[in-house]
């Protein structure tokens, strides 16, 4: 008898697809909003020079074998991104992608090594229209699943209450009794031992080769994120400078950048961005992004010079990017990603 478990069983997979078709109709209420807010759908190349230059986002690594032979490293993208951006220097102003994409060392509840990924710009407009976007998102898988509720275990979100959106300075005093900015200085700099005092006072652990990201992740993680989306959705806003290498600096204090992530249910399901255009100062965050990489994973990725030639092309633009697999998730009450996915990793 075939194991009930196994999800290309006959009986599991009779379980299952009544939520696999709900993800298919989420996903064209989605592709719907999108086309009529004059959207382009876009396909970009999974295959990539440069995977993403963040710290801890962990690619698959491949070879390219050209006609002579010769054997060229590539990438499965961890984000369309770069190509996306390349698509608004080439003069699209208003597009969308649904991708799969790939990050390693990642798997469980929340986590698949390979997922979906909802990504999409909107040149010539302010970021906050993609929280209107995100806000949109969460009524339209509600509605087109019949749930007045999102769930995930014993959390619920109401997708039609009014968001509340909050800052991560405010969010860190309100909930872990830190005061994030007088750790950072108006060039930039962050002073860790600074921060590393208030995490400990709020009782989270600090370990002597922590840096500054380090202790930051860690409050956020232990004494903020589980206190988003209850009830109604979070819209975490102004994330510090140094924990936004894609976004530019708020106009009104440059220690703050316009980057801001959706919770509900106490579950990131998006991050978005007023887009950097700046191709010098790109770069330079790329090489600590990646100075950082090699020094607690003794590995790099390459920089994609052609992404950093369309920056300087690109538009004032605002760019967001959706995990598509959580949200289905939270909209039909499953607790795994695995249970969402049409063809779950092995």
């Amino acid at each position: 008898m075939p194991d009930n478990h196994i999800w290309w069983s006959p009986p599991h997979h009779a379980d299952r697809r009544p939520v696999l078709l709900a993800r298919n109709r989420i996903q064209a209420a989605l592709r719907a909003y999108l086309a009529g807010e004059d959207f382009v759908e876009v396909d970009p190349a999974c295959l990539q020079i440069s995977p993403g230059n963040e710290t801890h986002l962990h690619a698959f690594g491949t070879q390219a074998i050209g006609n002579d032979g010769e054997a060229r490293r590539m990438y499965l993208h961890t984000s369309p991104e770069f190509a996306m951006k390349k698509l608004l220097a080439a003069g699209e102003t208003r597009i969308h992608a649904f991708a799969h994409v790939w990050r390693n060392r990642e798997r469980g509840a929340l986590h698949s090594p390979e997922f979906t990924m909802l990504e999409w710009y909107r040149v010539g407009q302010d970021y906050t229209s993609l929280m209107a976007d995100c806000i949109g998102f969460l009524q339209r898988a509600a509605q087109v699943t019949g749930t007045s509720l999102l769930r995930f275990r014993n959390a619920t979100c109401d997708p039609m209450a009014a968001p509340e959106r909050l800052s991560v300075a405010e969010a860190m005093r309100r909930h872990a009794g830190v005061d994030l900015l007088s750790t950072l200085t108006a060039q930039g700099a962050a002073d860790r031992d600074a921060l590393a005092r208030q995490a400990e006072g709020a009782g989270v652990r600090v370990a002597e080769g922590d840096t500054w990201s380090d202790v930051f992740s860690r409050l956020l993680a232990e004494r903020v994120e589980p206190h988003l989306g209850h009830g109604r959705p979070t819209l975490l806003d102004r994330y510090p400078v140094v924990e936004a290498a894609l976004a530019r600096p708020c106009p009104d204090d440059p220690r703050e950048a316009e980057r801001f992530e959706l919770y509900a249910c106490g579950v990131e399901l998006a991050n978005g961005f007023g887009e950097l255009t700046d191709p010098a100062e790109q770069r330079r965050r790329f090489q600590s992004e990646m100075e950082e990489k090699a020094r607690l994973y003794g590995e790099r990725y390459p920089l994609d010079e052609d992404f950093l030639s369309a920056l300087a092309h690109m538009p004032e633009a605002s760019g967001c990017a959706m995990g598509f697999d959580r949200l289905v998730m939270l909209a039909t009450g499953v607790s795994r990603i695995d249970g969402v996915l049409w063809t779950p990793v092995a």
